[in-house]
């Protein structure tokens, strides 16, 4: 890995660090949805080749890796979540020539491709499954979980899929049930079996060899499932099989690992990724998310945003993996609503608080992930009928809420705003019909504000929020104290500013950021009053730090004070 190491860099000379520092640390990775990104062949559904044709535009922007949401063949009833063959690409996409192409083309711009390892699970459609239902005498029986009926003759238990529903399905044939904690399509592997373990395994390391920087792990808190006792994440054995994963595929190999795991917490988060753990590089995990969500209803129905809550979350993150551990730090993601339509101000302040949005999450501690279209400020999709959205989740979710005599309108007021099609409309690239996305009809409608909001009018803004997130991605490869520096959070009960400072080696960096449409007079601790350089600014330079600062609408900046 060392052409990424080589990105890390300060005045044209590597950064040099302990050992225990990792090239990762200092990296921005992009994750690309493939379907969505750009199609190069006119059929409306984005393909590798199309990325492949972009990498000169991620390198513009300082990307270190590209995280690839699945491309493998599928019959995508889950847009790819639902792999039929972990060795091979989905026709749409491409094929493993135009695969390797892509590696390569990236590598020599010194970026790493991150693929999407989806274990949980396979499609229905996958030839393990395809022997698994012929009975309970064939070899790939065990590769699945099955049970017989309850005794009412329904589902053996109560689990429910995260789709909606039962998770338990009747297979006819045998008279048995098969678990699905996602769609009916989706049956979970059954990680008890060592042979399951041993194909992943050697799947994995067919892909490593092909030069891949690593892998993106969907739903890992799963594969430790106990089905008896009804426990879905962080069962007995799941460190246990992420430890045996390590040592048996990446563990020897200098590659990122980031495990997506809904139900970590500060405490488990240490056990995916302590250092002396041998399990995974990082995690993402999604209270800062899911803190917002209804009780009762979860993301179909959001709670008011507060700040200091927002705060408190993203703070006990930052001060959980201080010295072991490391944060994976993200606004948005395929399966998340828009960044700027969820924390900022796209009617008002679209730029400004898109901007204030970058420098907030990438002056923290940790590795940022940018969603494409965070960078030039792609919002939520202003879908009005439910036959517009294209994602499973929120199809089967409407089903469910329209059966239960609640009004559609209101389901659709919810999806509008953290339904799962919103991250995956197509790329904005240009004010051409589909903002050049595609020549021909894309799989899903494109935002209409692509005539004013798209890459290409971004790069040639110099005052833009894809400059801003480029200047911000060149400042963590300057500057250690954004990479190593010790957090600290200031205001915590300010319900309008969020305040954090970062310390390495004498160097101060001083964050403040509103979350406000309204001018906030912000009376600075005596801590805190510090003249020095601003690295960043959405509004005219901040250069000191006084008594009161008059904060404008969304306003944000960094102020470096160096070691003299």
């Amino acid at each position: 890995m060392d052409q990424f190491r080589e990105q890390q860099q300060s005045g044209g000379q590597p950064v040099r660090f302990p050992t225990e520092r990792k090239w990762w640390h200092g990296s921005t990775v992009y994750q690309v949805y493939p379907r969505s990104f750009a199609d190069s062949n006119g059929d409306g559904i984005g393909d590798i080749k199309g990325i492949t044709g972009k990498l000169d535009y991620l390198q513009a922007l300082g990307i270190d890796i590209i995280w690839l949401s699945p491309i493998f063949k599928s019959p995508m009833d889950d847009n790819g979540y639902d792999i039929s063959d972990y060795m091979d690409i989905a026709p749409e996409f491409g094929t493993l020539a135009d695969f390797d192409h892509l590696v390569a083309e990236a590598r020599s711009r010194g970026i790493g491709i991150l693929l999407d390892l989806v274990v949980n699970h396979t499609s229905d459609e996958h030839p393990w499954f395809i022997e698994a239902r012929k009975g309970p005498g064939n070899p790939f029986r065990d590769f699945y979980i099955w049970r017989k009926p309850g005794p009412d003759g329904g589902p053996p238990n109560g689990m429910m899929s995260s789709f909606g529903g039962s998770a338990w399905t009747l297979d006819t044939e045998s008279g048995e049930y098969y678990l699905h904690l996602f769609s009916r399509r989706q049956p979970d592997l059954n990680w008890e079996n060592p042979k399951v373990r041993d194909e992943i395994y050697r799947m994995m390391n067919w892909w490593l060899e092909r030069g891949i920087a690593g892998f993106r792990m969907d739903v890992i808190d799963h594969i430790g499932k106990q089905v008896d006792q009804e426990i879905i994440f962080d069962g007995p054995h799941l460190h246990d099989y992420i430890q045996e994963m390590n040592r048996e595929t990446f563990g020897a190999r200098d590659v990122l690992t980031v495990g997506e795991c809904w139900s970590a917490t500060p405490g488990s988060a240490l056990l995916y990724s302590g250092r002396d753990r041998q399990e995974l590089s990082m995690v993402f995990q999604f209270e800062h998310v899911t803190q917002q969500w209804d009780e009762t209803y979860g993301k179909w129905r959001s709670r008011p945003f507060d700040l200091v809550k927002l705060k408190s979350v993203l703070s006990k993150w930052q001060y959980a993996l201080s010295d072991d551990g490391w944060n994976a730090l993200f606004w948005g993601n395929h399966d998340l609503p828009r960044a700027i339509s969820k924390y900022g101000d796209v009617k008002g302040h679209p730029v400004e608080s898109g901007k204030m949005l970058a420098t907030v999450l990438h002056l923290m501690k940790g590795t940022p992930f940018v969603y494409q279209g965070e960078e030039i400020g792609m919002t939520n999709m202003p879908f009005t009928r439910i036959d517009q959205y294209r994602d499973i989740e929120t199809l089967n979710m409407h089903r469910l809420h329209v059966e239960a005599g609640r009004p559609p309108e209101d389901f659709i007021k919810g999806a509008n705003e953290n339904g799962r099609d919103n991250a995956r409309t197509p790329m904005q690239w240009s004010n051409e019909t589909y903002g050049g996305f595609s020549t021909g009809t894309p799989w899903i409608e494109v935002n209409p504000n692509y005539t004013t909001i798209n890459a290409e009018a971004e790069m040639a803004d110099k005052q833009s929020v894809w400059n801003h997130y480029r200047k911000l991605i060149a400042l963590r490869k300057a500057h250690p104290v954004i990479v190593y520096g010790t957090y600290q959070s200031w205001l915590d009960q300010h319900p309008d500013v969020m305040v954090y400072s970062r310390t390495l080696d004498g160097e101060r960096l001083i964050v403040i950021a509103s979350f406000s449409p309204r001018n906030i007079p912000l009376t600075i601790p005596d801590e805190l009053k510090i003249a020095g350089r601003c690295l960043i600014s959405n509004y005219d330079p901040v250069e000191a730090l006084e008594d009161v600062v008059q904060l404008r609408p969304y306003e944000a900046f960094a102020i470096l004070k160096q070691a003299v």
